[in-house]
């Protein structure tokens, strides 16, 4: 049994994997000591499992097609004075196998029964498919 959940979230504005990449690479992205972070509303109540091996699988385009490993929580205070969590991340995106996911809101727990697996590490620098062609290999379930 595993004693660790993940997280699912979309990833607004994204168009790509390394846009995601490009995007946690900007100071306003990362921590102070240069991880990259997602900062969100609420404070998963899971932090326990989620630290204990979890990831956050990244949903680009209408598909999973990453995920990171999250190292921890950090407390960040919103500009209206609020508690939010920062989801601090390690920097190596994982490439996934491409699975189709319905859009929305916020972040979800994940188990990890239902992730898709990784792509093995000889193919997760080959050039991206074509969104068209990848959405249509995962809607048939080739991919």
């Amino acid at each position: 049994m595993d004693n660790y959940v993940n997280l699912i979230k979309l990833s607004v504005g994204s168009e790509s994997v390394d846009s995601l990449a490009e995007w946690q690479a900007t100071r306003r992205a990362q921590t102070p000591d240069g991880l990259p972070r997602h900062v969100t509303r609420m404070w998963p109540k899971r932090e326990g499992e989620i630290l204990n091996g979890g990831s956050i699988y990244w949903v680009i385009k209408g598909l999973i097609q990453c995920r990171q490993r999250v190292i921890r929580m950090d407390e960040v205070t919103g500009q209206d004075g609020t508690r939010h969590c920062a989801l601090v991340l390690d920097p190596e995106l994982h490439r996934t196998h491409s699975t189709q996911k319905r859009p929305f809101q916020g972040w979800r727990y994940l188990n990890p029964a239902d992730t898709p697996p990784d792509l093995p590490k000889g193919r997760a620098q080959d050039d991206a498919l074509p969104e068209d062609l990848n959405r249509a290999l995962a809607e048939i379930g080739v991919i």
